[in-house]
């Protein structure tokens, strides 16, 4: 369990070094207002953003979810385990539903995990990284620490509920999908390891589909948590964030940013996958590695 521990924050790492620009993106697209909009899509995004705040600027609020890997990483390895023993392994949809429930309870830390990170990446949004003035938040527990002092408790928990309903699908999306995958590809010789380039692909197409099954709520979920940076608050709840986004731009404003994020889903998941698996088997030479879920997971899809 100590190495399966150690092997899920390595690759959880890889996964968030790989991703957080294409996250940074997607935060960007998901939230700019119909009637200002700074970014015409993912590519002019990703440029504008380093010619103004420089590379640097794709990683803002990286550190929150470096920090909450550990965590997130040890409830869903213990929830996850925990629930494949009891239910049984072997099967897809013992699979989700051990998913969903690691998805479930890991949301306690995801959702404000990911507030900081939002309101981090919205920080210099359109603004030139020489003129912008120093920013008044260090890092993302100062900005945490600065919406508890704010909005309270409440605050800090704004778009739990939406990140319950996101994450709890959508980890049994991905548990059953990379299931599947490694099952399929597995070699006959079950002493043979699964191929590195089946490794990769099993774990990328696991989080495009996971982010297909929930995305419009991650749109919400987003607009939710980063509403009121500006000073002022456009939405009075969940289902009105909902109603005034469509009617503002109708149905595809549930798809804004979806392109970065299934760009960001392939490598993410493959560098995971692969991070995990090689540790394994360098700490375990003697042993056959079994990539089914039971399996180091990350946080990041």
């Amino acid at each position: 369990m100590a190495l399966d521990f150690v092997a899920g924050c390595l690759g959880g790492a890889a996964g968030v070094l790989v991703g957080h620009p294409f996250d940074t993106v997607k935060v960007r697209l998901q939230t700019q207002p119909a009637n200002h909009r700074l970014y015409r899509g993912t590519f002019h995004c990703f440029a504008e953003i380093i010619r103004k705040e420089s590379a640097f600027g794709l990683y803002k609020g990286m550190t929150s979810p470096l920090i909450g890997l550990t965590f997130i990483n040890a409830i869903v390895f213990g929830v996850q385990g925990n629930v494949m023993r009891v239910i049984g392994e072997g099967s897809v949809l013992n699979s989700f539903l051990a998913g969903s429930a690691a998805g479930a309870v890991q949301t306690l830390v995801c959702s404000p995990m990911e507030l900081a990170k939002t309101r981090m990446q919205l920080m210099g949004m359109g603004q030139k990284a020489k003129t912008r003035k120093e920013k008044d938040v260090k890092n993302s527990l100062d900005c945490l620490l600065k919406i508890y002092r704010k909005e309270g408790l409440r605050g800090c928990c704004r778009g739990m509920t939406l990140t319950l309903w996101r994450e709890t699908p959508a980890f049994g999306v991905y548990f059953a999908t990379y299931d599947m995958i490694c099952q399929l590809l597995s070699p006959k010789d079950p002493n043979e390891h699964i191929g590195m380039l089946a490794l990769m692909f099993a774990g990328g197409m696991s989080g495009i589909a996971s982010w297909m099954s929930t995305y419009p709520i991650d749109v919400i979920k987003s607009r939710v948590q980063a509403d009121g940076v500006g000073g002022k608050s456009m939405y009075k709840g969940t289902l009105d964030c909902f109603v005034r986004s469509y009617q503002a731009e109708g149905w595809t404003v549930y798809t804004r940013g979806l392109n970065s994020t299934l760009i960001r889903a392939f490598p993410v998941n493959a560098a995971t996958f692969t991070v995990v698996t090689l540790f394994l088997r360098e700490m375990r030479p003697s042993q056959p590695v079994d990539t089914t879920l039971s399996k180091p997971h990350l946080y990041e899809k």
